[in-house]
């Protein structure tokens, strides 16, 4: 029991610093979206990886960081309904 405890309490402490990784409460909406953000961000944020993307898109490292920028700022659609 002390065991599982100590799991929980360290789950929370996880999800507490790492908002990214969600609670109970995240939505598989939200986490996707978060994970998408997030990974939009680190390939913006490391210049050799956009590169390497921009070339393979045929197209100029500038504009491929705009598309990924407002990638980003949209919303991934919205959420799916409930089914009851």
């Amino acid at each position: 029991m002390a065991d599982k405890l100590r799991a929980q309490q360290h789950l929370e402490a996880l999800q507490a610093r790492y908002i990214g990784i969600g609670s109970a409460d995240t939505t598989r909406h939200e986490w996707v979206n978060n994970i998408q953000r997030d990974s939009l961000s680190s390939y913006i944020g490391h210049p050799p990886l956009l590169q390497y993307m921009s070339i393979g898109l045929g197209q100029s490292r500038e504009k491929t960081r705009v598309q990924m920028l407002e990638r980003m700022i949209q919303p991934a659609g919205p959420p799916p309904k409930q089914q009851d």
